[in-house]
């Protein structure tokens, strides 16, 4: 949606350019992918995020590992139990492969929180930086997606010195 926003709101000042008496428009473009791979606030969210969560990712490996385990051993010693006692294992495998399922998807929903407020934070910060630059060097537009961009307008090196600049 603000993918075609962008694109109307650059139609309508590209409509408009005749009617500026000739004025130059001054763009810019940012690529908002590269500002969330390639910045030292960003590679920092990620490093805190790994910290947050390696504790509950490796318990859920050695969970899984050992429900793993325990399938295989059930196959193993299956033919040989009694029918009662087959049963009673199928019932704890299947209450075990649940909780981990569950974990897994807890797991899952937390990071993916965690990570889109982190992202967020970052986005709020970039788009600051980018009015600031676009106010004291007076640009007319500035688009953070485009389908294709002169390099010449591309801004995002100044964008990521900024960022990862600032405190």
């Amino acid at each position: 949606m603000t993918q075609w926003l962008s694109a109307i709101a650059v139609a309508a000042l590209l409509a408009a350019a005749p009617l500026a008496h000739a004025q130059e428009l001054k763009l810019g473009v940012v690529n908002s992918d590269r500002i969330l791979r390639d910045s030292q606030p960003a590679r920092a969210a990620m490093q805190k995020l790994e910290a947050e969560f390696s504790k509950r990712d490796k318990e859920l490996q050695e969970m899984g590992a050992r429900l793993k385990t325990s399938a295989e051993r059930f196959e193993k010693d299956g033919p040989v139990m009694s029918e009662s006692d087959r049963v009673r294992r199928q019932r704890e495998l299947a209450e075990t492969d649940r909780e981990f399922q569950r974990k897994q998807r807890e797991f899952r929903e937390d990071f993916n929180q965690r990570r889109n407020e982190e992202l967020q934070g970052l986005l709020e910060r970039t788009n600051r930086i980018i009015r600031q630059i676009a106010e004291q060097e007076k640009f007319d537009l500035i688009v953070q997606e485009a389908v294709y961009f002169n390099p010449r307008i591309d801004m995002t090196e100044r964008v990521l010195r900024a960022l990862n600049n600032a405190k």
